[in-house]
């Protein structure tokens, strides 16, 4: 590869760690063509995307903001996986092609500019996703508005009611 090569190569690698903020490093040693397509297909579908990458030219890409650790996933084959959607969609796409196929081992990752050691991948895949979140946060707020709204009717209601009776009583 020339040298022109590695260094548009450096910067893609460089614009996909600044820009996304949110990417997880797997050694894909182990897995066949058809699994890396299936992954792949898998991965678009979320909004995320796969690069396969050479460890010295991602070392050169990686800037001194991200810890030392992460330099040292750069070990043996590395592939990147990187969204910048839902993290937690990805993480979950990610293990659960990782149970089906067995192939797959996370070395690491960067969600939202914060590091997370392989050990902490499976606490990811167990949050819920953004829109989940923001569809409690949004329940939260309006049940006490709802709750108010069912006190101030109650009244109203037994009073309806207590008339209804006694309109039946006198007929």
């Amino acid at each position: 590869m020339k040298r022109e090569q590695k260094e548009a190569r450096i910067k893609e690698l460089a614009d996909i760690f600044k820009s996304d903020g949110t990417f997880y490093l797997f050694d894909y040693n182990k897995m066949s063509v058809a699994q890396s397509v299936d992954l792949r297909k898998t991965l678009r579908k979320h909004g995320s995307s796969l690069r396969v990458v050479k460890n010295r030219l991602a070392l050169r890409a990686l800037k001194a903001e991200f810890p030392d650790a992460l330099r040292d996933s750069f070990r043996k084959p590395t592939a990147v996986a990187f969204t910048a959607a839902d993290p937690i969609l990805l993480a979950k796409a990610l293990k659960e092609f990782a149970v089906q196929n067995k192939v797959l081992v996370v070395k690491g990752g960067v969600v939202q500019g914060r590091y997370f050691p392989a050990e902490r991948f499976d606490e990811i895949t167990k949050l819920t996703s953004r829109q989940a979140l923001l569809g409690k946060i949004g329940f939260m707020m309006a049940y006490p508005l709802t709750k108010l709204l069912r006190t101030w009717q109650a009244p109203l209601t037994s009073a309806g009611i207590l008339l209804s009776q006694l309109k039946n009583k006198k007929q």
